[in-house]
């Protein structure tokens, strides 16, 4: 097993350096003038010469291979730069934001996959009746609707038209401490998350569970004398396990991207705000942190499953002990 990390560990390393390439060559070679950010109007009152000294203070002179070589000094000094935007250190400005997105997206996650849970186990039980049919279509219609669209449409009935929800931010002003404030201002954009993600994963919970009804042992438990939420509890749900933690890993980008999504359209101070604001104004030192870190979660979150599942799925492993590793 500790090969097995160690080889898992150095996958990751490689593919977030080949990560950091390609974002940080692609951030400096896209149109656009870092220069704006930083100083704003006032880059249209330098002549030449001050642009240049500006340039160079920055660090944007320099061949782009040269400032890819200082960025990774500076990286494994613990220096991730400045913002251009907020002018100040990177880390501070991550820092301020970073527990808003991880109480959002952590709770939506949690919320998405036991609710899930609940109602693929639900249809499973009551298959082809009318409320399993009924959920199906309500399913089948929310999980086509881009979350943008629903975000809209929830901020004008609760916070236009009947005003009993906040509509952006992550608490109101001076109420950071409030755990109350920050649950109401959790509300609309939590709906917006999981309904855009619920049924997807709560079909392919009751897929599983039917395909598993389907097999031989199953008849052998009916034999036996249990009933279908026997089988399903004490049989079925275990032996989708490893299929349900592996949905569950490979779907944190999923669910990360909606979180980002969703951030910008509540105005809700996040990563994924962040990550926005970077792209637009050419905030290169915030992009690429940004971008690294939600690489290293989803490459981390694979590579856990994939241990985790050799514990309780031992046809995953070959004979000669390693796993048959899918990599995602």
């Amino acid at each position: 097993m500790i090969k097995i990390i160690l080889k898992k560990f150095l996958q990751c390393l490689i593919a977030v350096f080949l990560l950091s390439i390609v974002v940080f060559y692609m951030a400096r070679l896209s149109p656009g003038d870092p220069l704006e950010a930083y100083y704003g109007n006032a880059i249209e009152r330098m002549n030449k010469e001050q642009k240049e000294s500006a340039m160079e203070k920055l660090g944007l002179n320099s061949p782009i291979h040269v400032q890819y070589g200082k960025w990774i000094k500076g990286i494994t000094k613990g220096d991730f730069g400045i913002s251009y935007k907020y002018k100040r250190d990177v880390k501070a400005v991550i820092g301020d934001v970073c527990l808003n997105t991880i109480i959002l997206g952590g709770i939506a996650y949690i919320s998405t996959f036991l609710l899930a849970l609940l109602l693929g186990i639900y249809c499973a039980l009551h298959e082809d009746r009318i409320l399993d049919r009924i959920i199906i279509t309500i399913g089948n219609i929310t999980s086509c609707i881009p979350s943008f669209w629903i975000s809209l449409i929830l901020i004008l009935i609760f916070g236009v038209n009947l005003a009993i929800l906040p509509t952006s931010g992550a608490y109101s002003i001076g109420m950071s401490d409030n755990i109350g404030d920050r649950i109401i201002h959790l509300i609309l954009p939590l709906i917006v998350l999981i309904l855009g993600h619920l049924w997807y994963y709560a079909y392919m919970v009751r897929n599983k569970i039917l395909e598993e009804m389907r097999e031989d042992y199953v008849l052998l438990a009916k034999v036996k004398g249990l009933n279908k939420s026997q089988i399903i509890y004490r049989h079925c749900l275990r032996n989708i396990a490893p299929s349900f933690i592996t949905i569950m890993a490979v779907s944190v980008p999923h669910i990360l991207a909606g979180t980002y999504v969703v951030e910008k359209v509540f105005s809700y101070p996040g990563i994924g705000t962040l990550i926005f604001e970077s792209a637009k104004y050419h905030d290169y030192n915030m992009l690429m942190i940004l971008t690294l870190i939600t690489g290293i979660l989803v490459l981390v979150s694979n590579m856990v499953a994939q241990i985790i599942n050799t514990k309780i799925d031992p046809r995953m492993k070959y004979e000669r002990g390693e796993i048959f590793e899918p990599w995602y």
